[in-house]
């Protein structure tokens, strides 16, 4: 009994490692500056990956720490921590360095100088810029904050843009809306094309308003009931 047992293990051992193979999926990958690293940049990672200064690879899951650019073609899953984090399709996980780059979705945290995504992202982007192409679902916190979709969620930062629809909060110096804002706005200057909800700030722009702005200036473009208001404008 116990040598069949040990008999369909070895049998089963050998079909991971057979699948692993033909899949051209290594364990473990050792960079200087691609190409001078162990495992070809057409061949994906599941494990452990390390670099000095530049290592490629298809898709890598598990953990990646280099000094200098670690670069995935396709899907990056897990943490990757590095000057520079380039992935070229998604990312679940963890990216830390002083420049994070997604090419498609990104599902966690991106913590760096300057983050950007070409894509949806679902979690957090911290940093100094912070540019997002598609949909924001979490926590954007930094200098300077730009979305090109909608956004749901808290945007944190000095300026804050969302080209599109906000259900959340904007909080900052400068905080800018293009489409629908539904939630609040905490600024020196908060604008947005359509205001259902609070503006609180010094300054405060909506061309059409379904709330209350509250601030030493307040534009209420739709004019229902007030243009302009010192103080306190509303309109329901």
């Amino acid at each position: 009994m116990i040598k069949k047992i040990l008999g369909l293990g070895a049998i089963f051992f050998c079909c991971i490692i057979s699948l692993v193979f033909a899949e051209e999926t290594k364990p473990a990958q050792l960079a200087v500056w691609n190409p001078v690293q162990l495992i070809s940049e057409n061949d994906s990672i599941i494990g452990l990956r390390l670099s000095l200064l530049y290592t490629e690879n298809e898709n890598m899951s598990g953990i990646t720490l280099g000094a200098g650019w670690n670069g995935t073609g396709s899907d990056l899953k897990g943490v990757s921590l590095g000057a520079v984090n380039w992935t070229g399709a998604s990312a679940y996980g963890f990216k830390a360095g002083i420049f994070n780059y997604t090419g498609s979705r990104s599902v966690g945290l991106d913590l760096g100088v300057v983050n950007i995504n070409d894509g949806d992202v679902t979690g957090a982007q911290w940093g100094i810029v912070n540019v997002t192409q598609g949909f924001f679902h979490g926590w954007q916190d930094s200098v300077f904050n730009y979305v090109y979709g909608s956004f749901v969620g808290w945007q944190d930062g000095l300026v804050n843009i969302v080209k599109g629809d906000v259900s959340g909060l904007q909080s900052g110096i400068v905080n800018s809306v293009g489409g629908t804002m539904q939630g609040l706005q905490l600024g020196l200057v908060n604008c947005a094309e359509r205001m259902s909800g609070v503006q609180l700030g010094l300054f405060n722009n909506a061309n059409s308003l379904d709330g209350v702005q509250i601030g030493l200036s307040n534009y209420n473009r739709g004019a229902d009931p007030m243009l302009w208001m010192v103080g306190v404008n509303w309109s329901f």
